[in-house]
Formats: C-alpha cells, sequence, structure tokens
C-alpha cells in the first residue's frame, strides 16, 4: 500500500496531521479523508480530481485501533477507510453516519458476495453504513533465494528457530491474531475460546522470539526485503506485486496448509461530515469508479470493490492475482469479520505484552 514514489510524489498534496489536519485548497482539499498511507494516489480517485481540481486533504493512521482512538479523543475528518474487522465497532461508538446509496455512482455493481457478508455494509434495519472499496489477503511471503518452497508450505515456519532475526510480521493486531489463529486451526476466530486464545498467544510469543521488527509500513518493509535484512514475511498484497516487479526474488504463498487471512476494507462516512456531504459523495463514488479496479489490482494488487470493474480486467491478470473466483479465495481463509469487544481488548493488551517481550 505505501510504495516510496506514489509517497514522494504525492507529499506536496498531503497533509498529515495528529491533532489537526488543514486545508491545501479550497473546494476539494477542504475534504478531510483518514487513510492508510498509500491510498492518497490520485489514480485512485481521478474523477474526484477532475471535478475539483484539488485532492482531498488526508491525514494517516498505522493502524484501525489507533486511528479510533485519535477520533474518539476529538479528531474530525469526514471520511475514513476502516478494514471489516473494525467496522460494527466504530458504528456502535456513534462515529458513523449511515450512508445514501443513491448519492454514491456504480452501488449496485458493489461486489454481491462482499456485499451478503453479515453486518459488514447493511444493518438488519436497512441502513447502510461501509462501502467495500479493497480486499484482499495477509500471507506468507517469502525470499526464494533464502527459504525453500517446501519449508513455506506451513505458516508455522514463522516460529522456525532456523529464521531467528529474519522474520517480520505487521504490528497490527488482527493480521497477528489472524496468523496465530490459522495456525491452531481455527478459521472463525468469532468463535475462539479461552484455550485458543491461550494457545494463539503462545505461538505469537514463539515468532516473537524470530522477530527482526515489526512493520508498520510497506515502503519499510520492502526496503528490508531489499536490504536483506528479512527473509520471510507475513504481509499483504502489494509488497508481493511491487518487489516481483523489481525482480526480487519473491514468492507469496495463498495455499500453505493452514491457509491464509482475507480482509475487506471500505469508506465510510463520519459523523461529523455534514457540511461535506457533496464532497463526500463525489469522492466516494470516485473511488468506485469502474476504471479504479484495473489500476488497483495491476497497481497494488488488491481487488476491488465494484465487481463490474473487477469483470472488465484481463482474466489472466485476475488468475495471476488470485482474484478469478471470489468463492475459492475465500474458501481457504480466515475472514476478518469483527469480534466481540472484549475478545478484542483482550488481543490489544495481549499482543502489547508479545511485542514487549512479556
Amino acid at each position: 500500500m505505501k510504495s516510496v514514489l506514489r509517497r514522494l510524489v504525492l507529499a506536496a498534496v498531503c497533509v498529515i496531521g495528529a491533532g489537526a489536519v488543514h486545508a491545501l485548497a479550497q473546494g476539494g482539499g477542504d475534504l478531510v479523508v483518514f487513510d492508510w498511507s498509500g491510498y492518497e494516489d490520485p489514480l485512485l480517485h481521478p474523477a474526484y480530481t477532475a471535478k475539483y481540481g484539488a485532492e482531498p486533504t488526508f491525514a494517516f493512521f498505522g493502524d484501525e485501533d489507533e486511528a479510533f482512538e485519535k477520533m474518539r479523543a476529538g479528531f474530525k475528518a469526514d471520511i475514513a477507510h476502516p478494514c471489516s474487522q473494525s467496522v460494527v465497532k466504530w458504528r456502535d461508538a456513534g462515529i458513523l453516519q449511515p450512508l445514501d446509496t443513491s448519492r454514491i455512482s456504480g452501488w449496485k455493481d458493489l461486489n454481491p458476495g462482499i456485499m451478503a457478508m453479515k453486518d459488514l455494509a447493511t444493518t438488519a434495519d436497512g441502513k447502510t453504513w461501509f462501502m467495500p472499496f479493497d480486499w484482499g489477503n495477509t500471507s506468507l511471503l517469502y525470499r526464494t533465494d533464502k527459504v525453500s518452497a517446501e519449508q513455506a508450505q506451513s505458516l508455522r515456519v514463522f516460529a522456525d528457530p532456523k529464521f531467528k532475526g529474519r522474520v517480520t510480521i505487521g504490528d497490527n493486531v488482527d493480521d497477528a491474531y489472524a496468523l496465530a489463529s490459522l495456525v491452531i486451526g481455527l478459521k472463525d476466530w468469532t468463535k475462539m475460546t479461552d484455550a485458543q486464545f491461550q494457545e494463539a498467544s503462545a505461538f505469537l510469543r514463539d515468532v516473537h522470539k524470530n522477530i527482526r521488527f515489526y512493520w508498520t509500513d510497506d515502503t519499510d518493509l520492502n526496503q528490508a526485503f531489499i536490504g536483506n535484512e528479512v527473509d520471510l514475511v507475513w504481509g499483504w498484497n502489494e509488497t508481493f506485486v511491487t518487489l516481483k516487479g523489481q525482480g526480487m526474488p519473491i514468492a507469496m504463498n495463498r495455499d500453505t496448509k493452514e491457509g491464509i487471512s482475507t480482509w475487506v476494507c471500505g469508506y465510510v462516512l463520519m459523523k461529523d461530515a455534514p457540511d461535506k456531504l457533496d464532497a463526500a459523495y463525489d469522492f466516494l463514488s470516485a473511488v468506485n469508479a469502474p476504471a479504479v479496479s484495473d489500476y488497483m489490482v495491476k497497481t497494488f494488487g488488491y481487488g476491488h470493490g465494484n465487481g463490474a470493474g473487477m469483470a472488465a480486467i484481463d482474466h489472466k491478470v485476475l488468475v495471476e492475482r488470485g482474484f478469478d473466483n471470489l468463492d475459492k479465495f475465500l474458501d481457504k481463509t480466515l475472514f476478518q469479520q469483527p469480534v466481540a469487544p472484549e475478545l478484542k481488548q483482550r488481543m490489544v493488551a495481549e499482543f502489547e505484552k508479545i511485542k514487549a517481550g512479556y
């Protein structure tokens, strides 16, 4: 998600704020989008820029729990980009407002499989809170000149003492416990028992012994791969697409014995955005445009929420990215759906202990 080139080119049009964000231009620039780094790429919302003659103002977060706490502390944004496991939490906290889907171009073209996921886009009362935008997976990436295909057949390789100091996983509690859940044979983490939580946490402690660093940004991750710092990564699609394109000896195993983790992220409308609704809906329409699908898949390696746009992509490209069959894609996966707040808080607290060496 976080290519160095994109970040350098776009530095002039983005403001990163921890507490306050200042608009860069009148009109479009007044819209504040709270996002993951890398998604400020103008080619992900070209129609918005064309209409307003300015980029939105982007502020960035490293993970959704950080974003949630900032907003609870008073940070103001108009649109934000959470993932599936956080939507319920944000909605229940009262920081979102429902979407008027009639104002979003191409709404009917959103992927029906994703839209049917329980308690994600819509609620039982018929209100809509979330527009799917990108989807992909967290899986095993490895250097083919340092790790054999046989070693990379199991996610347990992350805890193999042979790779001490050569492993990195994300500084992200959801991805971490997705990895651990898969290893202990759990595909539905909403049903995690106390014993399974203890087993999963124990595995993460074993992984910690091999960790060189916990990555927070694809830029740092890519540099670590290129700099020969790490051999094994629990990472996202874009790292594979980017580094493979640069000629790195890297492979992505989507078919390990234990499976992969699948996530869906998208945009929500913040409760504080009532005076910028026109710009907000123009942005949502722009990122949902079918033409964005091709760029998303080829450049980021992620699937796009717009099913019509995805269907128009060269089938060979979809096969290469593993997106030719959504049902197959989701079959051997742990879907990062929302867990009970008590379990999520327990995961957060335990992961902090693990990272600290306890």
